[in-house]
Parts: structure tokens; sequence; C-alpha cells
């Protein structure tokens, strides 16, 4: 609450970089209606496809990852659950569509968020309860020495932070003192601040960015998955979200490292759609298509197990085929063959 309560007063001094993300989300927007009146059955592929990728990356950010093989059974099918990051990546799922289906009728609000932390936990342990001790972040090295990177929240004064975060996010929306993406990007900061779980929170915070996208018209976490474009960003995440986080306790804070890093993921996640359903002739299939995007984004050399994280829900089988094809019309070059075999794209190809 300490960055929203930081926008309270008179209209914040906006850096020119953050006015060029809102302008370009402003453009995306616009044209967000006349790309959503494609093809059904593309759009259709591209919803099933960002379900996925939500689902792995949202929890793969957070060390819980499920066998490869497995993804497309568990986030679209039913099968019965193996283990306990199975039951996170479907319960990640559930939130997920709760979010899609009733996004107009979900309020931002403390139970919203308590019962997405209960689906996206799997419905075990202290899932939909704040946490009852003291939790701070601490980062460990490889050498195995620790650090406290910050201190969050207190446990007994996690429900009245909580409480005034949802108030003062109330108040954004009414006054409209402050841009909207902006409250939404320091709701977000102000959430992972708070920290009010004991597990979860980075999940939650996904998901409730999702949802007030939603509320704003941002509707692109549709067809593609922002939470994908955060993994593919996990570095700039962590260093951002560190930077702007030092002096929040007495809201001495600059706020804006990571609240540009969330514009910018929005902006992302924009193109992406755009490149996606700006190609309106395609010979290949939508998983096909898949791959082709992940290896269009590849830098540098890639694997076929490099190509497995991109496109979770596509078979190592049809990525080979997609090389492949690929390789007969010169488009990549198989630089190693075998188990650790890699490829790369040819230069000036898309």
């Amino acid at each position: 609450m300490r960055t929203l309560r930081l926008f309270a007063g008179d209209p914040p001094d906006v850096p020119m970089s953050t006015a060029w993300y809102l302008a370009e989300l402003a453009e995306a927007k616009g044209k967000q209606e006349l790309f959503t009146r494609q093809s059904p059955q593309r759009l259709k592929a591209l919803r099933e496809h960002a379900m996925i990728e939500s689902a792995v990356s949202s929890n793969r950010i957070e060390g819980v990852e499920i066998d490869a093989s497995r993804v497309r059974a568990v986030v679209l099918g039913r099968p019965a659950l193996r283990d306990r990051n199975e039951e996170e990546v479907r319960g990640y799922r559930d939130a997920l569509k709760l979010i899609h289906g009733s996004a107009k009728r979900l309020a931002v609000s403390e139970e919203t968020i308590l019962v997405l932390h209960r689906l996206s936990r799997g419905k075990i342990g202290d899932a939909g309860q704040y946490k009852r001790k003291d939790v701070d972040i601490v980062e460990t090295y490889a050498d195995g020495r620790s650090r406290v990177r910050f201190k969050t929240v207190p446990a007994r004064s996690t429900r009245p932070a909580m409480g005034e975060l949802i108030s003062r996010w109330d108040d954004a929306l009414e006054r409209r003192h402050l841009h909207p993406l902006l409250a939404v990007a320091a709701f977000n900061l102000d959430f992972l601040c708070i920290h009010p779980f004991r597990d979860g929170n980075g999940r939650v915070s996904r998901l409730v960015l999702l949802l007030q996208c939603h509320h704003l018209g941002f509707e692109v976490g549709r067809y593609i998955s922002i939470e994908r474009v955060i993994e593919r960003n996990k570095d700039r995440y962590y260093e951002t979200l560190e930077r702007s986080s030092q002096g929040w306790h007495d809201g001495t804070h600059d706020p804006w490292p990571y609240l540009n890093y969330l514009l910018y993921v929005l902006k992302e996640a924009y193109r992406e759609f755009e490149d996606r359903l700006g190609q309106i002739k395609t010979p290949r299939g939508e998983k096909s298509e898949v791959v082709v995007n992940a290896i269009n984004r590849a830098e540098g050399d890639f694997s076929v197990a490099d190509l497995q994280q991109e496109c979770p829900g596509v078979s190592v089988d049809m990525i080979r085929h997609v090389l492949k094809g690929l390789r007969r019309e010169g488009r990549v070059e198989c630089l190693r063959r075998g188990r650790g075999a890699l490829w790369r794209r040819e230069q000036g190809t898309e």
C-alpha cells in the first residue's frame, strides 16, 4: 500500500519511458478488438496454449515443475494427479479458469485474493490463509551463504495492510487521479512487499494482475501467457523488484523500475499477440506454429529441450518434425547431432 499511498496525493511525475509504455499499451488495446475478430479456431488454440503456458510458467518461476509429457493432460484434462507439484499446477489452472470465466463478477477484494491463493496452492495446508509467522525474503547463494533481501510486513500487520491496499486500489479507480495501469503495477509491487502468505505470493500476484487487466479491458492474458513473458525476463523481474522495494517500509522507495518492468511485460504480450494473429495465412497447424514462433524468439543456439520448455503441451515428436521441415527449407541449421543436438536459426529468416 506504500506505493499507492505515495501516489494518493498530487499526480506523480511520470518518467518519459513510462509515458511511452502507456501510449503503446493504449494503442495495443485499441487494436485488440480487431485481432479478436480473427478465426474462432485460432483464438481457441491461443486460449488453450496460454492456459498451459500460464499454469506451467507461473509455477516454474517458483521452482514447481512437472514432467513435460504430462503438462497438457494435467492442465487441460482430468487425469489422476501424481504428486504435489501436479496439484499446484492444476490448482493454478483452476484459478485461471475462474478469472477468465468470471472476471466481470469477480471483485478485487481480500476474499477474492484468498480464494485465488487457496486454488493456486491446491487447497492444501494453509492455502487461503494469511501467514501466521513473519516471513522474510531470503536469497541463498551457490556457496551456501544467504542474505535477507527484504523484510516483509510482519504477520500481525498483514490483514490491516491488505485492507488498506484494497481500499487504496478502490480509491485510485474511483478518483482517477492515477493512470489505471500505473495503479495496477503499484498494487502488484505493494502486494509483493506485503507478502501476505507463507508461500505462493508470486503466483497470486500474477493472478490478481490478470484479473485487474481484465477489469480494465486489457485482455491479452486470455490469448498470450503473461506469466510466460515474466518467466522469459525473470532476472529483470527480481532485479527491478529488489530495486523498487528498497525503502518501501518508510515510503522512500523508487517504484518506477518495477512499474516499468510490468508495463514492458504487458507490451511484450501484446506484441506477441499481434505477431501470432497478424499471420493470416499459415500452411502449418497451430502446434507447428507455436514451435516456429518459439524458434523465431530464440537468441543464439537452442536445443529440443529448450523448445520443450518454450512450448509446453507440444510433443517432442512434433518439435522434431517442425525442425526437420525448417531445415529442408534452409531456415534452421543443425550444429550438432545426437543427445546434445544443437540448432541455430539461419540469419535473415523469420
